[in-house]
């Protein structure tokens, strides 16, 4: 068993027939798993997040030098911290403090299973 860590989750990571399920965790449960030990699938080039998982929970974990592929398996578990909230960034390339302190962050796990 494997447990993940990353900003998003796609269809592709799950095997073809699994069972998925989801828990919302408070940033101290989320934090508790993480210091366990994770594998990275971070995009280093969503810097922001990286930024605010850092400086506004204090979450730590390794940057990969580039967004891993990553094939979750039976009993692997996928923490995932998402946001919302946030515009699209149309002609620009980094968001606004304000835009930023203004997004909903939130942790979920995710399990999988036969």
């Amino acid at each position: 068993m494997k447990t993940y860590f990353g900003f998003g989750i796609a269809p592709s990571m799950f095997p073809a027939n699994c069972t998925i399920r989801k828990q919302e965790l408070s940033v101290e449960q989320a934090r508790g798993i993480i210091a366990e030990g994770v594998v990275s699938c971070l995009n280093p080039s969503h810097k922001v997040s990286i930024d605010v998982m850092e400086n506004k929970f204090g979450v730590k974990v390794e940057i990969p030098t580039k967004a891993p592929s990553v094939a979750l398996e039976n009993g692997d578990r996928l923490v995932v911290m998402g946001v919302s909230g946030l515009p699209r960034l149309e002609g620009r390339h980094e968001y606004t403090t304000d835009e930023v302190n203004s997004a909903k962050f939130s942790f979920a796990l995710f399990i999988v299973s036969e």
